[in-house]
């Protein structure tokens, strides 16, 4: 057995034990149900979310010190998850459907709703999850245990997608510089790390596009790990970007193949990144997109990767200069390949660039460029 799936199947059978230990000698936290934003159509469903017990994680703000801050993270991933319990969820036609969670506590759920119903919040669906039964090695079935996951159902009005990259993209990580990147992301939360100035109202144009209605959806694409959704989801809320569903990674120590050229973490970058995009764009055949990343990573070749697949389907894309030169010299020969196939590709110093490129080509209003957030 290869070293990396040795290890994580050890990883894998700890966690299980500590977990059983727990449930049965009753010192286990409260089970809770992490239920993601993710997307659909009406007439399919994806439902994503994961069965763990509660990890003690108190509300962050602008005052906690660096210490707190790391001790959250470090209970983020030091989580107990339930794996083969059994759950429920009840789409708007009121059928209900049954899910197992798999050995790391996740569940998925890819349904087709009957009837669709009016949105209770404008594009959004929300979706009960309950626990209907647990393992053998738990005592009793907790009072009520239950989440709700919130599928994004773009209307058809929507001139286009957009899926955007997080880390370096829209907030700072430093993902150039290991040591940086540990500092930003242990050592900080959502209220201590504000967006790139100028990123907000530029998604939020974008969001609104021609028509001035907030019909044009949002995807975060990120290999960030799914433990750190909760801080990324208040960091999209306090940054006053579109709500939209996060497609994070599994923390998993488990990697694909390598990718030629590539070390075995990029590889992993790479094919999840792809894997999500390819999906978001397989399931809104008739919707073309913007795509919106980082000089970095890989986002420029992800991309091209994604023109190629799919000819036709991208509008443009925007690429931050994270200023690192060597990086940024890797833009110009895919920017130049992609204009002969007719999909602008620019790499930009700031969105106040972006901003007027995209109104050149007619994707959002050009009297909007500036204008601060909508509370």
């Amino acid at each position: 057995m290869p070293l990396p799936r040795f290890l994580s199947s050890l990883v894998e059978w700890s966690d299980h034990f500590m977990t059983r230990v727990s449930a049965r000698n009753g010192s286990l936290r409260p089970l809770h149900i992490d239920a993601y934003r993710s997307y659909g159509t009406p007439d399919r469903f994806y439902i994503k979310g994961r069965l763990l017990a509660d990890r003690g994680i108190s509300a962050q703000t602008a005052e906690d010190s660096r210490w707190r801050n790391f001790q959250g993270m470090v209970r983020r991933f030091n989580s107990r998850e339930v794996a083969g319990a059994d759950l429920v969820a009840e789409l708007p036609d009121g059928s209900q459907h049954l899910v197992t969670t798999d050995d790391e506590g996740y569940f998925t759920l890819i349904i087709e709703p009957q009837a669709l119903p009016e949105p209770v919040a404008y594009l959004w669906y929300p979706i009960p999850v309950s626990l209907s039964r647990l393992p053998s090695h738990f005592p009793a079935i907790p009072a009520k245990v239950q989440g709700v996951a919130r599928v994004l159902v773009p209307p058809a009005t929507a001139e286009f997608g957009v899926i955007s990259d997080l880390d370096d993209t829209v907030l700072e990580t430093k993902a150039t510089n290991v040591l940086k990147m540990l500092g930003k992301v242990l050592l900080s939360n959502a209220h201590t790390r504000p967006p790139f100035e100028g990123v907000a109202e530029f998604y939020q144009a974008l969001q609104h596009g021609l028509t001035g209605q907030p019909d044009n959806p949002f995807f975060y694409v990120s290999s960030s790990p799914w433990n750190i959704y909760d801080m990324l989801e208040d960091f999209i809320s306090l940054g006053k970007l579109p709500a939209g569903p996060l497609l994070l990674r599994d923390a998993s120590l488990r990697l694909p193949p390598a990718i030629p050229g590539e070390s075995m973490a990029a590889s992993a970058h790479h094919a999840h990144k792809l894997h999500e995009i390819e999906g978001l764009l397989t399931t809104y055949p008739h919707l073309p997109f913007v795509l919106l990343g980082d000089s970095g990573q890989e986002d420029t070749r992800i991309y091209r990767e994604v023109v190629r697949r799919f000819p036709g389907r991208i509008k443009a894309i925007y690429i931050r200069d994270v200023q690192v030169p060597a990086r940024a010299a890797l833009v110009g020969p895919v920017s130049e390949e992609l204009r002969g196939e007719g999909v602008p590709m620019l790499l930009v110093p700031d969105y106040a660039t972006a901003a007027q490129h995209a109104a050149g080509l007619g994707l959002i209003k050009a009297e909007g460029i500036g204008k601060s957030p909508v509370d």
